[in-house]
């Protein structure tokens, strides 16, 4: 032990382990993201970023260390009251991060907690301002407002807060009961709306498919009749043209000899099954003067032709 404190205490072996610790203590790496705040005989001396830097040994030393990064603080649950005095436990997230590591060193004593106290009265106060219903329906509008107020408040900090999210809003039992009622009675209501609205389209078609068959019941009517009534004429006309294209051909054949043979024999045959026709039905019989009365009959039948022939 006495040959190595003896060994020690050598000139060259002492001026050699100084000389180490002053370049240990001459020389910091500072790591990304982070900022040294260096201060000589206690009083701010410079701000040192990452990278390889340089101290006076023994005079300089880091006098506090700040990270420039994002940070994510947890706003402790608390309680606040709305526009409309109802009381609320509210909390959230706090996301902010280092600006001026000087103003966050220098300026305050506990950044952190300055910032966390600062969001938890800010929302206070901004819940303050709204109803019960506002603060569920309009929850990014209150985190941008706490966000603007903070920042507002915490620039001589050297902090920024990015943004603010609220987790959890609850309101008293009672007020929830009162909510679940409400919205029990809102979804009644909008069953019943929904079921009348369904019952008034039903109607409605139901008069709609009446009101058509309908109409189509009396097209369908007024069609049938139109074509009946087409039918019955173009028969008529049919029978009409009949008849009159036989008349035309009788009275051709009329106007031949063989014609009026045909003619008289008709007459004749008609005039016999008359008489046989009258006999059947009487038990008296009138016999004609003359025996020739079927010729007579033929002879003023065949004058009554020529004559309508002649005329």
């Amino acid at each position: 032990m006495n040959m190595l404190f003896e060994y020690l205490l050598r000139p060259e072996i002492f001026i050699l382990i100084l000389a180490i610790v002053i370049l240990k203590k001459s020389i910091i790496f500072v790591p990304q993201n982070q900022a040294y705040l260096i201060e000589r005989f206690g009083k701010y001396q410079s701000t040192r970023e990452a990278g390889l830097n340089f101290l006076i040994p023994f005079i300089d030393h880091i006098g506090a260390d700040r990270s420039l990064k994002e940070q994510a603080v947890d706003v402790p649950s608390q309680s606040a009251i709305t526009r409309d005095n109802i009381s609320l436990s509210v909390d959230g997230v706090l996301y902010f991060r280092v600006l001026d590591p000087y103003k966050a060193s220098y300026g305050v004593d506990d950044y952190v907690f300055a910032v966390t106290q600062l969001a938890q009265t800010t929302m206070r106060s901004e819940l303050g301002k709204m109803e019960l219903d506002k603060t569920f329906e309009e929850r990014d509008v209150l985190n941008t407002n706490i966000v603007a107020s903070i920042n507002e408040a915490s620039g001589p900090w050297g902090i920024q807060v990015l943004r603010y999210e609220i987790k959890d809003i609850v309101p008293p039992q009672s007020i929830m009961e009162a909510m679940e009622a409400q919205m029990k009675a809102e979804r009644v209501k909008r069953a019943q709306i929904l079921e009348s609205e369904g019952d008034r389209q039903a109607a409605i078609n139901v008069a709609e498919g009446q009101k058509r068959a309908v109409v189509l019941k009396a097209e369908a009517d007024k069609e049938e009749r139109v074509l009946r009534a087409e039918g019955e004429a173009q028969a008529i006309v049919a029978v009409a043209l009949a008849q009159a294209e036989a008349l035309h051909k009788v009275g051709e054949a009329a106007n031949t000899e063989e014609g009026q043979k045909a003619i008289q024999l008709d007459l004749a045959t008609r005039a016999i099954a008359a008489k046989a026709a009258i006999a059947k039905e009487s038990s008296v019989v009138l016999l004609p003067d003359s025996s020739n009365d079927a010729a007579s009959i033929v002879a003023q039948a065949m004058t009554i032709i020529n004559s309508l022939n002649k005329g």
